[in-house]
């Protein structure tokens, strides 16, 4: 009579199991980002997994095939790759006399050292790289340049040497031109932004202004007197739409009739890239930094750094992003002389553009042409952390002294409060290089 017994809890356990398991898979099917979760390989690096859910930006309908995901990676990275002149482009991968290099690292497809799906792979800031690539085509530098004798092949990234791809604030002659700058420049000052001048075009204007008019229950907001928009004659129905078609809450991406170029890079960066994935915008809670827990759901969109109506680019520059990150870096900036300087500017005390904030580093300056404009994709001088040398440090550092200070990880979590505690001889080896050049050239 046991038996039996025995054998029907084990059904019934089986039963509700099952059960279970069924109504678990029915609530994912329900919910659509969860059955993606569910079935995902593994979790993405955080420089991509705000996406992780649209397997389509990756894999589309070839799903792994090389070519396929060698295409998603150059949709997204290859303007940055050709502004960086990739010292290791595809091609050089392609010619025939460099086949036998490829017998280890297939170095013409960009999988075959960025993996996904593999976090512990992560050497930070997102991107997953195997350690000891170099020695693969480079074995024999020591060799070939005396001044490399004894370097161990997983110091080549090391802040001031080399970069795989880019190598823009690197090049030797770059190198020898900056040598002997001191630490800090006479006059550090940021390039003023020109984006008014940007706006005088009459059908630009025309467009800002609108041609309609708000519902007549709609009152003019608190902040909107003497903001940059009022200031330039934009009208309600710019951003909300005539009285006909009037919409409270503006698509996120609204902002971009006007600020085209600022809104590209937005997409481009970790705030914007799920909005261009066609996803909800990025929250901080989906973010593997540490964060404000009261930020949690804030939804990243223009506004949310710059304000619905008030616009203020002060706010923006450093209380909106303070106002969501929490990691060391973030907080020491209060206790930095950067922040003194800002502090001072906005007292009067010192001349525009004397001050660094938050968005000096992480959205730098760019002139193109006549124009100036602030870059939005906070993730592009990121990694590696020598692309911010040219755009941002050099604004107001010598050159050397700007890669010992991004070699040193201590004083980039002070934020750079106080000085490197190591030198990076990359300047130095220049020096030398050239000088034992003309040594064998002689004198004229």
């Amino acid at each position: 009579m046991g038996k039996p017994g025995i054998k029907t809890l084990w059904w019934g356990l089986w039963l509700l199991g099952s059960l279970a398991l069924a109504a678990w898979l029915g609530m994912s099917l329900l919910d659509n980002d969860a059955s993606k979760s569910a079935f995902l390989p593994g979790a993405m690096t955080h420089g991509h997994h705000q996406i992780e859910l649209q397997c389509s930006a990756c894999h589309d309908e070839g799903f792994n095939s090389q070519e396929v995901l060698q295409n998603a990676c150059v949709n997204c990275h290859g303007e940055q790759l050709a502004d960086a002149r990739d010292s290791h482009p595809k091609s050089k991968f392609t010619d025939p006399r460099n086949a036998n290099r490829l017998a280890n690292v297939d170095a013409r497809y960009c999988v075959s050292c960025h993996v996904e799906h593999r976090p512990e792979l992560d050497v930070g800031m997102g991107v997953t790289l195997p350690m000891d690539m170099c020695v693969h085509c480079h074995q024999d530098i020591g060799e070939e340049r005396p001044s490399h004798q004894g370097m161990a092949f997983d110091t080549c990234a090391s802040a001031g040497c080399h970069n795989f791809h880019d190598n823009l604030a690197l090049y030797e002659d770059f190198l020898l031109a900056h040598a002997d700058e001191p630490w800090l420049s006479e006059r550090p000052r940021l390039t003023p932004r020109n984006l008014a001048s940007r706006m005088s075009d009459a059908d630009l204007v025309a467009l800002i202004q609108g041609s309609g008019t708000p519902p007549a229950d709609k009152t003019v907001p608190e902040h909107w007197d003497g903001n940059a928009h009022a200031e330039a004659g934009v009208a309600c129905t710019a951003c909300h739409g005539d009285a006909d078609q009037w919409v409270d809450k503006p698509a996120p991406l609204q902002c971009a009739q006007c600020h085209e170029q600022e809104n590209e890079g937005f997409l481009q960066g970790r705030h914007g890239m799920r909005l261009a994935m066609e996803l909800s915008p990025m929250t901080p809670s989906q973010s593997v930094l540490n964060m404000h827990v009261e930020a949690s759901h804030r939804e990243l969109t223009c506004i949310s750094c710059h304000g619905a109506h008030d616009f203020d680019t002060q706010k923006a520059a450093v209380n909106s992003c303070l106002g969501c990150h929490n990691d060391e870096h973030s907080n020491e900036y209060l206790r930095s002389s950067h922040h003194r300087l800002w502090q001072a500017e906005k007292r009067g005390e010192l001349p525009p553009g004397s001050g660094v904030t938050c968005a000096t580093c992480h959205m730098p300056r760019e002139t193109h042409g006549d124009d100036v404009l602030v870059q939005h994709n906070q993730s592009l001088t990121l990694r590696p952390v020598e692309k911010m040398i040219r755009p941002v440090c050099m604004q107001c550092h010598g050159l050397e002294f700007a890669i010992d200070a991004l070699a040193d990880p201590h004083l980039v979590e002070k934020n750079f409060q106080g000085k490197p505690e190591h030198h990076v001889p990359s300047v130095d080896m220049a020096v030398e290089r050239d000088k034992a050049r003309e040594g064998k050239r002689g004198p004229y």
